[in-house]
């Protein structure tokens, strides 16, 4: 893993922002600010229609950039995916899908970090690998650790498949197993697939192997997001 992942205080007119010194070094599951919606282009609220005057001032959202009035856009909530220091303005809609991404921020990120060990097998090999597999620490790659030694950039990865087994006691969701994972050596047009099998032994907890699997679903998710945006 290469370095210069120094970071750097900036103030946008959405608020602090804590961005990497590099953009090459940004978080592969971030998101860049929007562009605000200029003011002469809404004369009134883009969700209850309520008209802006001296009273009723308009405010941004500092998520999709639209224009709302104060009571469409009073919600303060983190956003880090957009490097924000402090809990910024967003709109109902916008401040409902951050809530729901604080949890992959606060919980399944130190997950995927802290890592779980897989049997791993390389393209179409037979033979797999005990193998140790964590999120670096900056986000911007997947290391395997056993006998050999891996660092796949999470920007290369193309498709992720979550492999899982049939219905838990009580009719419940299946659990995720393992999954396949493909993806682009740099430099390289040519497409490598990687297979992950949680272990049943002691060693290989698939307890944890099943929510490192989950967290890496919803991680999948937010990374295609920042590829679309």
């Amino acid at each position: 893993m290469s370095g210069g992942d120094a970071k750097k205080l900036v103030r946008s007119p959405s608020g602090l922002r804590m961005v990497p010194e590099h953009r090459s070094a940004r978080s592969p599951f971030g998101l860049d600010e929007p562009p605000w919606v200029p003011d002469k282009e809404c004369p009134r609220c883009m969700q209850c229609d309520t008209k802006f005057d001296f009273i009723t001032r308009k405010h941004h959202c500092r998520r999709c950039g639209k224009c709302f009035c104060d009571k469409c856009c009073s919600k303060k909530v983190p956003l880090p995916r957009m490097c924000f220091v402090d809990p910024v303005r967003q709109c109902a809609e916008c401040a409902l899908v951050s809530q729901k991404e604080t949890e992959f921020y606060d919980k399944q990120l130190k997950v995927l970090m802290n890592g779980a060990t897989f049997f791993v097998t390389l393209g179409t090999s037979e033979k797999s690998e005990l193998m140790v597999c964590r999120l670096s620490n900056n986000q911007r790659y997947l290391v395997l650790d056993g006998d050999s030694h891996y660092e796949i950039e999470i920007i290369q990865i193309s498709t992720v498949q979550i492999l899982t087994e049939g219905f838990t006691p009580g009719g419940g969701n299946t659990r995720a197993i393992g999954m396949i994972l493909q993806y682009k050596v740099p430099g390289s047009e040519e497409v490598t697939q990687m297979k992950f099998t949680a272990g049943e032994d002691f060693n290989c907890n698939r307890k944890l192997s099943a929510s490192w699997l989950a967290a890496m679903h919803k991680a999948t998710k937010l990374l295609y997001e920042s590829r679309d945006q």
